[in-house]
């Protein structure tokens, strides 16, 4: 029988996930300030970071495929990026190369490089292993200095 505390539990790690997914896409959202609160009530650090990583890489991943999928549509009048700045972006991935998606995680640089790796055709596997280490790094030392200062 599934109790009221396990359902609530769950309830809890599945909103860190969704919050976490929806923080890498480009609405404005923190999935930091959930996590820590959710460590200062006593919920397991090791699935925390697990929950937040995964939900984090895979708002990554949805930008991935719109990058993927955004290149048929440059020639439409309502196209956001211009061609000029599409080559630029595209030029700064090329010259920081594909490391630079170890830095994901970073605030505003982050989710439109992983939608400039769809762009730029970066094979799935190895985006999904940079960005997965990186979002997981992240989340470790934010949950390490967290649990230093609780």
């Amino acid at each position: 029988m599934v109790s009221a505390a396990m359902v609530s539990a769950a309830m809890v790690y599945a909103s860190l996930f969704v919050t976490a997914l929806i923080a890498a896409t480009f609405f404005p959202l923190s999935s930091e300030a959930l996590l820590i609160t959710l460590l200062q009530q006593g919920y397991a650090p090791l699935l925390l970071g697990l929950v937040a990583t995964s939900g984090n890489t895979l708002g990554s991943c949805i930008n991935w495929y719109l990058g993927r999928q955004c290149l048929r549509f440059q020639n439409r009048k309502w196209f956001p990026v211009s061609a000029p700045q599409l080559a630029l972006a595209q030029r700064q991935f090329q010259r920081y190369g594909i490391y630079s998606l170890l830095f994901a995680w970073l605030p505003v640089v982050g989710d439109p490089l992983t939608l400039l790796a769809g762009v730029m055709r970066v094979k799935f596997p190895l985006f999904l292993l940079l960005v997965a280490l990186g979002k997981a790094l992240r989340y470790t030392l934010i949950i390490w200095l967290s649990l230093q200062w609780l």
